[in-house]
């Protein structure tokens, strides 16, 4: 695979697919799916259940193999060059740790198995976490667990962190204070992270990049900032729908009783006086996507579908 270079043009991007598919007997998990993630973002994976995103991650980090297609990881083909992960750390959503397992003994078996662990900096991160190396680890809280299991992953120094999930399980006060430290730490390593989610509000101000996926299908990745800018609602008469939707790049549209909503790509629509146009939120972009599995926010040359 010929890397692409990320968004600064400096090096390669730090994750690129290509037709990338994988399947179960009849099952189609992931289809031609075609992306690529710039270094140094923080991005986001977002989808249903059951739309590919568990499927994705596994292929990045190696754990599947895809029916066709390729991924690289800065420039290495996963599956065939020998060092596309070693700078890659993964955190499943189970946050795999012996739970009989002392903090420190979890810290020496992750020294045992990666050759670039910094256990001074895991040291360093639990005591400010304030989580007793002697204790065992089934004995703490699960933002806790969550926070030891980061830090194994943090400490084998990553390029790329993958995570899936890690939130899922933790409680509103847990699930910030484990993205807080995730953000800090991206911004003193500048490392890219990856971050499947269904907690789409709890994105908003930790992500950078969005991917969507749905049945299995890509429909959107870009920046974030960049898509909420190109993307407006417009409302108005039901019976002038058509002549507005005729001059705009329409993505999708509902109509209920004598109100039409139309959300929009390009630059600000200008749609006559009985229409109002405002800009969408983050959750709303990615709901009205998901509702939609026919609609993209692809350019041309990226949709494969």
């Amino acid at each position: 695979m010929t890397a692409r270079t990320n968004a600064s043009g400096l090096g390669p991007a730090a994750l690129e697919a290509v037709n990338l598919s994988k399947r179960y007997g009849s099952n189609q998990a992931l289809l031609d799916c075609t992306l690529t993630i710039p270094a140094g973002r923080v991005a986001a994976l977002v989808g249903p259940n059951g739309s590919g995103k568990t499927t994705f991650l596994h292929l990045v980090v190696g754990l599947l193999e895809p029916t066709s297609g390729e991924i690289a990881v800065f420039g290495d083909t996963v599956g065939r060059d020998a060092q596309a992960l070693t700078s890659v750390a993964f955190l499943a959503q189970d946050k795999p740790l012996y739970r009989n397992f002392r903090v420190r003994e979890m810290l020496r078996f992750g020294r045992d198995l990666n050759p670039r662990w910094n256990g001074e900096l895991a040291r360093q991160r639990l005591d400010e976490l304030e989580i007793p190396l002697d204790r065992k680890v089934g004995r703490l809280s699960g933002g806790q667990q969550t926070q030891v299991a980061l830090t194994l992953a943090l400490a084998k120094q990553p390029s790329l962190l993958v995570l899936d999930e890690p939130l899922a399980d933790l409680d509103p006060l847990a699930r910030h204070d484990v993205t807080r430290h995730l953000m800090a730490a991206v911004a003193e390593t500048g490392l890219t992270v990856l971050l499947s989610s269904h907690v789409v509000p709890d994105l908003a101000d930790t992500c950078d990049w969005l991917v969507v996926l749905n049945r299995g299908r890509l429909q959107v990745s870009g920046d974030i900032d960049e898509l909420l800018a190109s993307h407006h609602l417009l409302v108005g008469p039901a019976d002038g729908a058509d002549a507005v939707a005729a001059e705009q790049q329409v993505v999708t549209r509902h109509t209920v009783g004598r109100q039409a909503s139309l959300l929009v790509r390009g630059s600000a629509p200008a749609a006559g006086p009985d229409w109002t146009t405002r800009p969408v939120e983050l959750e709303e972009l990615v709901l009205t996507y998901l509702r939609d599995p026919a609609a993209t926010a692809l350019q041309p040359a990226m949709c494969q579908n």
